[in-house]
C-alpha cells in the first residue's frame, strides 16, 4: 500500500451544511478534539454560520467553498487531507468527481450512499486507481449499510472460532425502529428509479442479487432462500413471509436491496469467507398477531407504489411535493427518542445455529448515521495501522471491521453474537 504523503488537514467534511452532514459535525466537534478538521460545500456563508454554531470546538476549522463537479477544485481539496467524508447525493450525480479525486490523491474516503448504481460505477471506475494509491474507499457508512455488514461479519468470524463451519442462510429481521429518513434519501431513491425506468442496463444491474461482486462471474446466480409462509401464487405477488422457525410475519425492508448487495460484496471481498454457500436476505419482523400478514401485506404494497410512484413522470411529480427535501429533517425532540434494534440469524454449514444483535439508543437514519459516519472517520484517521491492509472500493466491513465494533461499542451500540441451541 502506498504511504500517505504530508497533508495540511486531517479530516474534510464535505456536505457539511446538509442535514445529516450538520449532525456529523456536530459529533466530530465533540469528538476531533486536537486534529486538523475543515467543513466543505457549495455556501461559504452556510459554511461559516454552521462553524459558529459549533461553537468554541469548532473555532479553528477551516471552512472552504467547492462545486461537486469542479474536478480541479476537488483533486486539489482531497491532495490537502488524509479522510474525506461525503454527505452529498445523490451520489451518482454529485459523487463521482468527488471520490476520484481521493482515489487519485491516496485520500481514504467514507460516505453514506445507498445507491447500487453509484458503487457499481465506483468498483468499475476507481477501484484500481485507489489500490495503486492506497486510498480505502469505504461506501455505506451510515444505516446503510453498517449495522448489516457488520452484524455478518460477527456471525462469520464467531463460526469460525467456534469451528462449525461458514454461513448458510442468514436472514436480518428489523425488530423496531424509531426514526424516519432524510430528504436527501428520497431524492437518491428518486434519480436511482428514473435511471431503471429510462436505462436497461440500470434495470440490469439493479436486479442483480450479486451487482457490487469485484469478481461477478464466480458468484452464484441466485440470490436467497425465502420460507414459505403464504400460498405460493400470493407469495409471488407480495414479500410477505411466515418465519417457519419464529412464527412471526416477516415484509420487506426499504433498505434491503442495496444493504444485501454491500454484505455479499464483503465476502467477495475476502475470499467469500461467509461460505459460498452464503445466502442473505433481510426483512422487517411484524410480530405473530393476526393483523401482521396485513400490516406485512400493507409495506409490501406501499413500497412497490412508492417505487411505482417514483418511476412515472405524472405521480413523481406529484411526490416530489409531499416527501421531504433534501437538508430537511426532524426537530430535536423527535431526534432525541429515535433508536433501532436488528437481529441477524444464521444456520452455518456445519448445523450451529447463532443470533447476532446489533441495536442502538440513535435515530437510525440521522443521529446513529452520524455516529457511524463519524467514527469511520475517525477510523480511517486515527487506526489506520490497526485496519485490515487493503485498499482500493470496500464495505465498512472490510475496511474497518473490528475497529469499528469496538469504536460503536464505546458510543452504546450493542453488537454481539451467541449461539442458540
Amino acid at each position: 500500500m502506498a504511504a500517505m504523503v504530508t497533508r495540511d488537514l486531517d479530516i474534510v467534511l464535505y456536505g457539511a451544511t446538509g442535514f445529516v452532514g450538520r449532525l456529523t459535525a456536530r459529533y466530530l466537534a465533540g469528538r476531533a478534539d486536537g486534529l486538523r478538521v475543515a467543513l466543505a460545500g457549495r455556501s461559504r456563508h452556510r459554511l461559516e454560520t454552521l462553524r459558529t454554531d459549533l461553537g468554541d470546538a469548532a473555532a479553528a476549522w477551516e471552512v472552504i467553498e467547492v462545486d461537486a463537479h469542479d474536478a480541479h477544485a476537488l483533486r486539489s481539496l482531497a491532495g490537502r487531507t488524509t479522510v474525506l467524508a461525503t454527505t452529498v447525493g445523490p451520489y451518482v450525480l454529485h459523487g463521482k468527481a468527488v471520490v476520484r479525486a481521493c482515489a487519485e490523491a491516496g485520500t481514504h474516503y467514507a460516505d453514506l450512499t445507498g445507491e447500487v448504481l453509484f458503487v457499481r460505477w465506483s468498483v468499475d471506475e476507481i477501484s484500481s486507481v485507489a489500490q495503486t494509491s492506497g486510498a480505502r474507499i469505504v461506501h455505506a457508512c451510515g444505516y446503510d449499510s453498517v449495522p448489516s455488514d457488520l452484524g455478518v461479519l460477527l456471525l462469520a468470524r464467531r463460526a469460525a472460532a467456534d469451528g462449525t463451519g461458514t454461513l448458510g442462510d442468514t436472514v436480518l429481521a428489523v425488530r423496531s425502529a424509531k426514526g424516519g429518513f432524510s430528504g436527501g434519501t428520497f431524492h437518491s431513491a428518486r434519480h436511482q428509479a428514473m435511471a431503471a425506468a429510462n436505462d436497461p442496463d440500470a434495470r440490469r444491474v439493479l436486479g442483480d442479487p450479486h451487482a457490487l461482486s469485484h469478481r461477478r462471474g464466480e458468484e452464484p446466480s441466485g440470490g436467497a432462500r425465502r420460507p414459505r409462509g403464504l400460498p405460493s401464487r400470493l407469495r409471488k405477488l407480495l414479500p410477505v413471509q411466515r418465519d417457519p422457525q419464529t412464527g412471526r410475519w416477516n415484509g420487506p425492508f426499504v433498505m434491503a436491496g442495496f444493504n444485501t448487495r454491500i454484505v455479499r460484496m464483503s465476502n467477495t471481498l475476502t475470499d467469500w469467507s461467509y461460505g459460498r454457500d452464503f445466502r442473505y436476505r433481510e426483512v422487517v419482523d411484524f410480530g405473530s398477531g393476526p393483523l401482521a400478514p396485513l400490516l406485512a401485506g400493507g409495506m409490501a404494497v406501499g413500497l412497490a407504489g412508492g417505487l411505482a410512484g417514483l418511476s412515472w413522470g405524472p405521480t413523481r411529480a406529484v411526490l416530489d411535493r409531499v416527501l421531504p427535501k433534501p437538508g430537511e429533517g426532524p426537530s430535536e425532540e423527535r431526534l432525541a427518542g429515535g433508536r433501532f434494534r436488528m437481529e441477524i440469524r444464521t444456520r452455518t454449514s456445519g448445523g450451529a445455529t447463532y443470533l447476532a444483535r446489533v441495536a442502538a439508543p440513535y435515530d437510525p437514519g440521522y443521529t446513529g448515521t452520524a455516529v457511524m459516519l463519524g467514527e469511520a472517520v475517525l477510523a480511517l484517521l486515527q487506526d489506520r495501522d490497526r485496519l485490515p491492509a487493503r485498499a482500493g472500493v470496500l464495505t465498512p466491513a472490510t475496511a474497518l471491521g473490528d475497529v469499528l465494533i469496538e469504536r460503536l461499542r464505546d458510543q452504546n451500540f450493542t453488537l454481539e453474537v451467541e449461539r442458540l441451541a
